[in-house]
């Protein structure tokens, strides 16, 4: 899924909106894929995504959301989710795509 977000320490930090389909599936299941939406320097990342609970973290989050994006990440809206990443995909399109594709994969 596309979305805006940061890292922070070993975490990938998102929100969506409460009563969206996103939040829905993250229910059901919270194993995802994650993805920014510029696709010529892409990242994907496959990991478990958990609802952050805590205030001081969604705090710190908060700040870097508007650092990163100029906006304001309100915590009313809907949950803040962090990702433990599993395995990324990296790329760079270009006419040589072969050369410039990477995996790294994550413990714990």
């Amino acid at each position: 899924m596309p979305v805006w977000g940061v890292w922070l320490e070993d975490r990938f930090y998102f929100s969506i909106g409460r009563q969206s389909r996103k939040a829905a599936n993250l229910a059901a299941n919270p194993h995802c894929v994650v993805c920014p939406d510029d696709g010529h320097e892409a990242v994907v990342l496959e990991g478990v995504a958990d609802p952050v609970g805590q205030r001081a973290l969604f705090r710190r989050v908060a700040k870097l959301y508007k650092a990163k994006y100029e906006w304001e990440l309100n915590e009313g809206e809907g949950p803040l989710y962090a990702v433990r990443p599993q395995v990324a995909f990296g790329f760079i399109e270009a006419e040589e795509f072969t050369g410039t594709a990477t995996r790294w994969r994550f413990q714990g």
